[in-house]
């Protein structure tokens, strides 16, 4: 949107506020000004001049030679225009001067008379295309000034960069309101409201479609001569860009630019039966010729201004050539319109053409403001053109909305802005736009936004509009008041994080299977008829025939997975996986919902690792047990808390699963309970799911491990002394367990001792019926001296003893 200043000042007084300032406050209102540009500087070296004679050039039938006044100066010009004569006051260009064209002023022999300077026409200063003659000033024109001083176009152009929720600013006036909430100010425009009697004979308007055009007016002008605007609205046209081209258009376009409505002019007796039609296309309408002169081609749903034979317009966006106002037209009926934004936007894209006008639809026009404007374009038609408004007109509002009336809170207001408002200021503010305003009650106030605020839709809105008024620099800045407390996280999501985590350094992948599963299952898995895991949760519409009810094991899943990896001749398989299974409770009650933990391990010990640095051992029972113990020694589970020690044990008969081992598998207990074990698959399980190879399952009860309190930290400082180690070898019964001589070693109360583990187990024909030798590696170490051989020995023998005496053994020799 451009304007200039001088041009704003005439609908509202901006006090002392120079142009930098203005646009300062435009842009805190919302409004970003692009640019702030001092008008046609590259006319500052022109002056005006009065010819003082004329007389005919001896060697040239058509120039003239002529004595010029420029202020106190007299030069001598020729000059071959065809209007220049004794006492016309027009342009001159002195020697030096440059043309906008970048033509440089000399002295010159014209046909042997020498010349100093240029007397210019309208086109050679870039005002327009007239090259007629030369330019001609009003008598009164002083001589000698400078011309952008004389023609009263020493003016600044401001820029604005419109958002799309501002039509209503797309105006000079628009802009004018805005500044008169800053100035505080009275808003002065030149026809504040108008209203059109549906009265005229003359001429008839028909709409077939009100959703895309809501509204239409027009009035006939009869009697109007077609001739080059007066200096002042041309002047309006050229500072923002627009090149004039006679009355009529002219002031369809000044008032477009001053109201934010476009209108257009028709030449009325070009307007077959003197009728408008809104419609869209026929279907032999296919093209059309826009004022451009370019054939354009039609789409069935593009807006159409039509008279009773043809298309005279597309709607919203040009004219045609077949109504378009020229010199010999007459008479003028002055068309003034809301269509639909949407429909106009997308008729521009098609055609590309942009235009002022569609710029303006395609954002949204005041339909409240069809018939002012029009009033506006009238009256100058008469007073410009000699033009005669026939009585009343054709307003068409099919499309009127009910008044848009909002409720806003004080007390919201103050609280999202973060500073204190009351009524008075709030209506002060809102209505320095036109917005009005009226009391409901001490905290809400009913608001009424005018129909060019097509953007407030909401109360918040209006709250924007609040903040913008006050000015977004006069609200303090504060920041949010957020609690240093640090977020006590989900203990349960955090173990969760942090076993997996776990699980995936030790090599194993996690798998993620749906909790659809198929009903067979239970009976792949041997599981018994009065097993409660046999009862399921089944779906009202299963994806499909393998996925009809809700798993009550991950253990089947997971072989499926290890099957389809079998399959793809990948045989080293390691997974697990975290999920919920699922326990029905009744017909319409919600099923329990409990998380477990299931881990696979299948194939070799270290999988695809090569054999030439690693064993091709298989895994085997104690690879799980060594995963589990490493699992829990990590989440501090394990040997840390003596209330919450897991131990490892043999099941019970009770305790066996159909589809384990019974001879390799081990209980994980706790005080709190049984939490899972780990076992060998039955073979004849593994053949149910397709796999032929050993495979191991660790099974646990996450819900349960979760409620396990795990050992604190505890940080102790670096060790200082040496510590010595020492060897013992036992030949016990095969029945005593190596678990049993550490655990014998460390509740021993020798307070040296540091760290015991078993290093070797050996069984042969060397050795007695039902005895093996356990060879432990004891490792002792003072916090506060070096110990000596008398003190490690001494705590040495006394474990020795221990061991011997309580598990009935005796040392091995050699």
């Amino acid at each position: 949107m451009k304007f200039t200043i001088n041009w704003l000042k005439e609908y509202v007084d901006i006090g002392d506020l120079t142009p930098e300032a203005l646009a300062d406050h435009l842009t805190m209102l919302g409004l970003e000004v692009d640019s702030v540009t001092p008008l046609f500087q590259e006319l500052a070296p022109f002056k005006t001049a009065k010819v003082l004679s004329v007389e005919p050039h001896p060697n040239a039938d058509k120039l003239n030679l002529c004595e010029v006044a420029v202020g106190d100066e007299t030069f001598s010009i020729v000059c071959g225009a065809p209007n220049v004569r004794k006492d016309l006051l027009t342009v001159i260009a002195l020697v030096g001067t440059i043309l906008p064209d970048g033509t440089k002023i000399k002295a010159s022999k014209v046909r042997g008379i020498k010349s100093f300077g240029m007397l210019c026409s309208e086109r050679e200063l870039g005002l327009s295309e007239s090259h007629s003659g030369i330019m001609e000033l009003p008598r009164e024109t002083p001589h000698g000034q400078a011309l952008i001083e004389a023609l009263g176009i020493d003016d600044i152009l401001v820029e604005v960069d419109l958002t799309p929720n501002r039509p209503d600013c797309a105006s000079v006036i628009g802009i004018a309101r805005e500044v008169s909430s800053v100035t505080r100010t009275a808003l002065n425009v030149p026809v504040k409201s108008a209203v059109l009697q549906h009265s005229n004979r003359d001429f008839s308007v028909d709409i077939e479609d009100s959703e895309v055009c809501p509204r239409y007016a027009a009035r006939l002008i009869t009697n109007i001569t077609i001739e080059e605007s007066p200096w002042w609205i041309r002047k309006r046209l050229l500072s923002i860009g627009l090149r004039p081209i006679n009355n009529v258009v002219d002031i369809t376009n000044l008032v477009m630019m001053e109201y934010g409505q476009p209108l257009h002019a028709f030449d009325y007796d070009n307007i077959a039966g003197k009728q408008i039609i809104v419609r869209h296309p026929k279907n032999n309408e296919k093209t059309f010729t826009t004022l451009d002169g370019i054939e354009r081609t039609l789409e069935p749903d593009m807006l159409m201004i039509c008279d009773a034979k043809e298309p005279v317009a597309v709607a919203g966006v040009m004219g045609g050539m077949n109504s378009e106002v020229t010199d010999t037209t007459t008479s003028v009926l002055l068309e003034s319109a809301c269509f639909n934004a949407i429909s106009i936007r997308r008729t521009a894209r098609r055609l590309k053409l942009p235009s002022e006008a569609s710029f303006r639809f395609e954002r949204g026009v005041d339909p409240g403001g069809c018939v002012t404007a029009m009033e506006r374009a009238v009256s100058l038609l008469c007073e410009v053109a000699g033009g005669t408004a026939m009585e009343g007109g054709v307003d068409l509002y099919h499309g009127i909305r009910p008044l848009n009336s909002l409720k806003l809170r004080i007390s919201k207001t103050s609280a999202l802005l973060g500073i204190p408002l009351d009524y008075d200021k709030i209506t002060d503010v809102l209505q320095s736009i036109s917005i009005r305003c009226k009391k409901k009650d001490d905290d809400t106030i009913w608001v009424n936004p005018p129909t060019f605020r097509i953007d407030i839709e909401r109360e918040v809105d209006l709250i924007e509009e609040v903040a913008r008024l006050i000015g977004y620099n006069n609200i303090p800045t504060t920041l949010p008041k957020v609690g240093l407390d640090y977020p006590e996280q989900e203990s349960k999501r955090f173990l969760r994080k942090q076993t997996s985590a776990l699980l995936v350094d030790m090599g194993i992948s996690e798998a993620i299977n749906y909790s659809f599963v198929a009903e067979k299952h239970s009976a792949m898995m041997h599981l018994s008829e009065d097993d409660s895991r046999r009862s399921f949760v089944h779906l009202l519409n299963p994806l499909s025939e393998d996925q009809t009810v809700m798993r009550t094991m991950l253990l089947p899943g997971l072989l499926e997975n290890v099957k389809r990896n079998i399959n793809f001749q990948n045989i080293q398989v390691k997974l697990f996986e975290i999920g919920k299974v699922f326990t029905p409770q009744g017909e319409n009650e919600h099923p329990i919902e409990k998380e477990r933990l299931t881990c696979v391990l299948t194939g070799k010990r270290f999988g695809n690792a090569s054999s030439l640095y690693f064993s091709g051992d298989p895994v085997d029972i104690f690879d799980a047990k060594g995963i589990a113990e490493l699992l829990f020694e990590n989440l501090r589970l394990y040997g840390c808390n003596e209330d919450d020690i897991i131990q490892f044990r043999t099941p019970n008969k009770s305790e066996f699963e159909t589809y384990g081992d019974p001879d390799q598998c081990l209980i994980l207990d706790s005080p709190k309970g049984v939490i899972g074990q780990l076992s060998r698959l039955q073979s004849d399980v593994a053949k149910e799911f397709g796999i032929k190879q050993e495979l191991f399952y660790i099974d646990i009860d996450f819900e349960l491990l979760c409620a396990l309190k795990a050992a604190s930290k505890d940080f102790q400082q670096l060790p200082v002394y040496p510590a010595v180690k020492r060897d013992i070898a036992l030949i016990v019964p095969a029945t005593v367990k190596s678990g049993n001589l550490l655990e014998s070693i460390r509740s021993s109360k020798e307070k040296f001792i540091e760290q015991c583990e078993v290093f070797d187990i050996y069984q042969d024909k060397s050795l007695a019926n039902n005895m093996k030798s356990i060879a432990v590696s004891v490792t002792y170490r003072s916090p506060t001296k070096t110990l000596t051989e008398k003190n490690v020995n001494k705590s040495h023998t006394k474990i020795i003893n221990t061991l011997i005496s309580k598990f009935n053994g005796s040392l091995r020799e050699g």
